[in-house]
């Protein structure tokens, strides 16, 4: 499945869960709806939001029963070519498809070329920072050049979004904590970045993150050590790489952060990204109004962001 958060563009009502199928865009919570109906439930129909809920917050908090009764409710739709719960994917705008109450821990140095071309060293144990709700954006937005940063550079990388409870998980069982995979660019501003030890004021300026187009399930993509990584800026290729080149792959990253920190549901890890930026370009190469920033990440898609 491919899970989005969407909303009609007539309608400015609260942003739902949905799964793309071709150019079309299935309600969740309807499409559940639909079949409890079918099935003689209707007690349960008229109480569907408490079984699968429509908003990007409450599904993914329900962890493990939303995603299971999304895939039975998206199979009766195509089983029974329900028309009535999809939209055409140009009536609809697409948002961040993690909640906005998710904790997004980052994960820097994590490609050896990178590290390199950042003249740094390889670290010891994974670097991690965090970004905060008000950085993140989504697929169809624009991103913010803050008036406080001349630097403002892209960082393509592969997202983790959990799927149940994680505590002190360990790496052969990691991947099981984990619902699907989706595109981040980690933008960062150099200056403010490098100004501090701490990277954070560099790493979470407003409306500064994009995050999408969607959640690529597990089902579609059980393993995500062998990716083809890319970015481009106004067409230009810039980042060219391979998730099998992550210093600390997926399940270490789970292991360790899990060991440290409790993630939950619809929490995020983005995983570090690979060599290319534009800070190590000679002369650096940092973006500016009107650039447009796209990644593409091999069995996810593309994530293609205008700057402002």
């Amino acid at each position: 499945m491919k899970l989005v958060s969407y909303r009609c563009k007539k309608s400015y009502g609260a942003f739902r869960v949905g799964i793309v199928d071709g150019d079309k865009v299935m309600d969740v919570n309807e499409a559940f709806r639909q079949y409890l109906l079918a099935n003689g439930e209707k007690d349960h129909a008229n109480t569907v939001d408490s079984l699968l809920p429509s908003a990007p917050n409450s599904y993914y908090a329900l962890g493990e029963q939303a995603f299971k009764r999304s895939q039975i409710a998206y199979d009766f739709v195509k089983d029974h070519s329900i028309e009535n719960v999809s939209f055409n994917r140009n009536e609809v705008v697409l948002s961040q498809p993690i909640p906005t109450t998710a904790k997004v821990i980052c994960v820097g140095k994590n490609y050896s070329e990178h590290v390199k071309e950042m003249k740094s060293e390889i670290p010891t144990f994974p670097v991690l920072f965090a970004k905060f709700p008000n950085a993140m954006i989504g697929p169809e937005d624009q991103i913010l050049k803050s008036v406080h940063t001349n630097e403002l550079d892209y960082e393509a990388e592969l997202a983790v979004v959990i799927g149940k409870t994680a505590s002190h998980v360990h790496q052969q069982d990691a991947l099981d904590y984990v619902v699907g995979y989706t595109i981040g660019n980690d933008s960062s501003a150099r200056d403010l970045q490098k100004r501090t030890p701490q990277w954070l004021q560099g790493k979470s300026l407003d409306h500064s993150s994009p995050i999408g187009p969607w959640v690529v399930t597990t089902d579609e993509l059980p393993d995500p050590s062998n990716l083809d990584i890319k970015s481009f800026v106004n067409g230009e290729p810039r980042q060219s790489s391979n998730t099998k080149h992550l210093i600390f792959d997926v399940p270490f990253l789970i292991e360790f952060i899990s060991g440290l920190i409790t993630l939950n549901p619809g929490d995020v890890i983005l995983s570090g990204t690979p060599d290319g930026v534009g800070f190590a370009m000679d002369p650096p190469q940092f973006l500016n109004a009107g650039d447009s920033v796209r990644i593409e990440i091999e069995k996810i898609g593309q994530l293609e962001n205008k700057v402002k």
